[in-house]
């Protein structure tokens, strides 16, 4: 208790001067004073904290074991159990509906649609996935998507690329939306072409929009006003795909299975216990997720439906796990952005892992500025040359592209000369053979989690499939995530 009491007293005292160093508004290092335009205009954000994204959920990370702790049924072994961390996060309450794609096809005809009709075409899903040779879904492929009956319903038929761009938009609408609301901006409805809101482009100069009222410039040499910049932290963070490690974090929902750091249950799906049912008094006998019981029973029999969905249900469907998260163990199965490679479990740091990384930068003129934005209105951006001089010094990667690294790269293979031969060519089919001997490719990108056409076996966390990233199927979604800025702790 005594520990307890000088903490807190810790706390509170570390709390009071903060806020006194705060309201000095001065650098603990020069001593000259912020926000102040006669000395300068140097400006600091009242950041009180990022602010929750619409549709999220605060993800606070940890220590776990990912991958199997159970039977390996498959003899797959490509997730070996192994102790990793995650940074915080945020991910989707449920997964992406139907009536959210539908609001970015309409976005993205509305302002591309008459003169890059091609765009609006690339992001439609694929309804033709619901079709089977043995089988009568045409109702699934002519209503699934628009029908007002399926609006919250999971979106299916989209590919990892599309599930991309989604995001990619998402973005943009969300920040648009927040500077509208901070009277900064104006809505504009007629934006078209590359005349649209893009946030990088926007925070390098290259959007204008409907200025309402910028923000106070204190620089004495402006003209008192200026947009908005990422350093007053008003815009959030990009959504994206979340990785495999995070996917599989969040599924497990340990938060809810600890006492301090004790793990008090070796969870193999989002709950306690091998049982697929619910305990609750109210609902015993119930299943906890949408999957597929056995050969021919999707849903039980009718007059006692268990389920109650013999395909996808409504998102939000079900009880969701101890982060607050639904379906995370049936209904669709799931994009994340990790490349397939088998021993990826084994090979990636134990910090934040991930497989695919490709690092670019902004294409820039002769003059060192960024390059204009394309037709799209989003600015450009091109894979770091390996000859560029910077990197040649660098310890943590040479390389733009290590999709490959020490799995399928030169130096990995069996022939151990193969690594003096080394080319640019990053995409190397000298390890994997594609459609040879394996599928497995640099397009190959995970997916996780059971569907309703899956059995109980896929609804564990850990298990992992893989499928080509402009590829989609009738029983994959996706869900978005954001990282977290600032503390792990939410505080």
């Amino acid at each position: 208790m005594k520990y307890f009491s000088f903490l807190a007293t810790t706390v509170f005292i570390g709390s009071i001067l903060l806020l006194s160093s705060c309201s000095k508004q001065k650098s603990a290092t020069t001593g000259w004073d912020y926000n102040n335009a006669k000395t300068g205009g140097f400006e600091v954000a009242d950041y009180a904290g990022q602010i929750t994204g619409p549709g999220l959920i605060f993800i606070e990370g940890g220590t776990f074991t990912m991958g199997t702790n159970y039977d390996d049924p498959m003899f797959e072994w490509h997730s070996t159990p192994r102790r990793v961390t995650v940074r915080s996060f945020y991910m989707d309450e449920t997964e992406i509906a139907n009536v959210d794609y539908l609001e970015y096809l309409y976005w993205v005809n509305r302002v591309f649609g008459t003169d890059y009709p091609e765009v609006y075409t690339k992001a439609l899903p694929d309804t033709l996935v619901w079709r089977d040779r043995l089988a009568y879904n045409e109702p699934m492929v002519e209503i699934y998507l628009r029908h007002p009956a399926y609006h919250y319903y999971p979106v299916v038929g989209v590919s990892w690329i599309q599930a991309s761009d989604y995001c990619a938009w998402r973005t943009d609408r969300v920040n648009e939306i927040l500077l509208i609301e901070r009277g900064i901006l104006e809505m504009d409805p007629d934006q078209i072409n590359e005349n649209n809101f893009n946030t990088e482009s926007y925070l390098s100069g290259q959007y204008e929009g409907l200025v309402n009222k910028n923000l106070q410039d204190l620089n004495p040499n402006s003209t008192g006003e200026r947009r908005v910049r990422l350093e007053d932290g008003i815009m959030l963070p990009r959504y994206r795909l979340p990785s495999e490690a995070e996917w599989e974090f969040a599924a497990l929902g340990q938060i809810g299975n600890t006492v301090y750091e004790r793990v008090l249950d070796r969870r193999i799906y989002p709950w306690n216990s091998h049982v697929l049912r619910t305990a609750e008094k109210n609902y015993y006998g119930s299943y906890l997720g949408n999957f597929k019981r056995g050969k021919g029973d999707y849903a039980g029999v009718a007059g006692d439906l268990n389920d109650g969905a013999i395909g996808p249900a409504m998102v939000g469907s079900f009880w969701p796990n101890d982060y607050g998260l639904y379906n995370m163990a049936g209904n669709v199965s799931e994009w994340v952005m990790d490349v397939y490679r088998s021993l990826s479990y084994e090979d990636m740091t134990d910090l934040n892992p991930f497989r695919g990384n490709v690092f670019q930068h902004k294409v820039r003129d002769s003059e060192g500025l960024i390059a204009e934005k394309d037709e799209f209105g989003k600015l450009q951006y091109e894979d770091i040359p390996v000859e560029d001089i910077v990197n040649q010094n660098r310890k943590n990667y040479r390389k733009s592209d290590n999709i490959n690294y020490i799995d399928g790269d030169f130096q990995s293979t069996i022939n151990s000369e193969d690594w003096i031969r080394q080319t640019e060519d990053s995409h190397s089919l000298t390890m994997y053979d594609y459609s040879g001997t394996t599928m497995i490719n640099d397009n190959a990108r995970v997916y996780k989690g059971g569907s309703w056409k899956d059995n109980s076996y896929w609804m564990m966390p850990s298990t992992r499939r893989f499928l080509d990233e402009n590829s989609s199927t009738d029983y994959i979604g996706f869900r978005c995530a954001m990282d977290r800025v600032g503390s792990d702790d939410g505080l």
